[in-house]
């Protein structure tokens, strides 16, 4: 039974035909009972997010089960396969296992390292094994690359480190302010970059955010959002003093905060920690409120390198993850090529010791007399013949050094030692999971 996993990504195909494939949450039971259907496959999982659109399978016969897939693609959105085929990518048997390893593990996404993925990837496999689409193979399968992604997450660093601009002001704000618990924040101007920044700075534990926009309606309406207070841009000076935060990201063609705004404003908190965060181009805030005490200014280039070097040791990280990740593929290959090699082990054996038996008692049988003894030897002698004639080809199957995908040696030696009335290893669909 071969692992096969096809899909497209944000790599591979623009957003727009990644929305044309993708399955809403209640669409997606519909599609694995579709699935369930095609004789070509065993089990199925799908993983639809914003970035990736990817159905994982088992299968005997890959060929016909590649092509089923793109059918059941394009059939099932009703676009055109010629639309999309060119963007979608393939993997099987050891490339699929690693490549599922590799996204569960944030190694594969958009932003190495983001945690997001494993969730998404563990409710993917719910809603399989719910539907009773995920059996033996995947359940394991699934099961092993969240064992991986926590190796990663425990053993590596790759998730420590900010590699966006408005996720290293948060880490820069943690760092002045230690918890960001009861934190105020300021937003100045209604960009998408400070937006962010304050969604990272919520997440983290700020509790109050003020908004002051040129605009005054759009201030209200990023307000709405976190739950905020929008106010005056023309008076978001006399608001400073109770805020922890700032994040200014105007189109104003000059300085609206200059020294003497802050000096006295941290003055009146009693030189309470301020934090700036300048993402505005041209600069909103004079550089020369840094060297104010007990305030810490950061413009976009200053971000930008924090950024930079964070990303440089994330990749670093990264290597270390891909170590791991090789090592655990390895060795659920090694179980998964089991499944196949030991049934038909059994089952060649069998075979054969069932053809030594039935010609040892015919030959037996025109002897008009044989002694105890003779009889034993001659059971010794066609024992042993057989076990020489298994060691080889034995060998071989339990190789963990084939060339070739182990199946192909598998199928041959069932169809020339005609096995084929026996599955051989190939996993019934079942909903539970066997364990690690």
């Amino acid at each position: 039974m071969d692992i096969l996993v096809i899909g497209i990504n944000h790599k591979t195909a623009p957003v727009e035909l990644r929305e044309k494939l993708s399955f809403l949450g209640e669409e997606l039971g519909r599609s694995l009972s579709r699935l369930l259907e095609f004789p070509e496959f065993a089990e199925n999982m799908i993983l639809s997010t914003c970035n990736r659109v990817e159905i994982y399978a088992t299968t005997r016969d890959v060929e016909r089960g590649i092509v089923a897939l793109k059918n059941f693609l394009a059939e099932y959105h009703g676009v055109s396969l010629e639309e999309f085929e060119k963007s979608l990518y393939v993997h099987l048997g050891r490339t699929a296992i690693r490549h599922i390893f590799r996204v569960a593990s944030s190694l594969d996404s958009m932003v190495v390292g983001e945690p997001q993925i494993l969730g998404q990837i563990k409710e993917a496999h719910n809603i399989a094994a719910y539907h009773n689409a995920s059996g033996i193979i995947l359940n394991k399968l699934l099961h092993r690359a969240f064992h991986v992604a926590k190796r990663v997450r425990t053993e590596t660093k790759i998730g420590d480190s900010a590699v966006s601009i408005s996720y290293a002001a948060v880490e820069l704000a943690k760092k002045i302010f230690g918890a960001l618990e009861d934190k105020a924040v300021m937003l100045l101007g209604a960009g998408e970059m400070a937006e962010l920044a304050a969604k990272h700075l919520i997440t983290a534990g700020a509790k109050r955010v003020v908004v002051a926009s040129r605009t005054y309606q759009r201030a209200v309406n990023l307000a709405m959002i976190f739950n905020g207070e929008a106010i005056e841009f023309d008076g978001f000076h006399e608001q400073l003093e109770g805020v922890d935060i700032v994040i200014s990201s105007t189109g104003a063609p000059h300085y609206i905060l200059r020294p003497e705004d802050v000096l006295g404003v941290i003055k009146a908190r009693k030189y309470k920690p301020m934090f700036f965060i300048d993402i505005a181009v041209p600069r909103d805030i004079d550089p020369e409120v840094n060297g104010i005490e007990n305030v810490y200014l950061y413009d976009i280039d200053d971000l930008q390198e924090v950024v930079d070097t964070n990303r440089e040791r994330r990749e670093r990280e990264a290597r270390r993850a891909e170590e791991i990740v090789e090592e655990e593929v390895l060795k659920f290959y090694h179980w998964h090529k089991s499944l196949d090699v030991v049934p038909t082990v059994v089952s060649l054996k069998e075979k054969l010791e069932e053809i030594r038996r039935r010609e040892l008692d015919k030959a037996l049988s025109s002897f008009s007399r044989i002694t105890e003894k003779e009889r034993r030897s001659l059971e010794s002698l066609t024992s042993a013949i057989i076990k020489k004639i298994l060691h080889d080809p034995v060998t071989v199957l339990k190789s963990s050094d084939l060339n070739m995908d182990t199946h192909v040696y598998v199928d041959a030696v069932r169809k020339l030692f005609r096995l084929e009335g026996e599955e051989g290893g190939g996993a019934k669909r079942q909903g539970g999971d066997d364990g690690d």
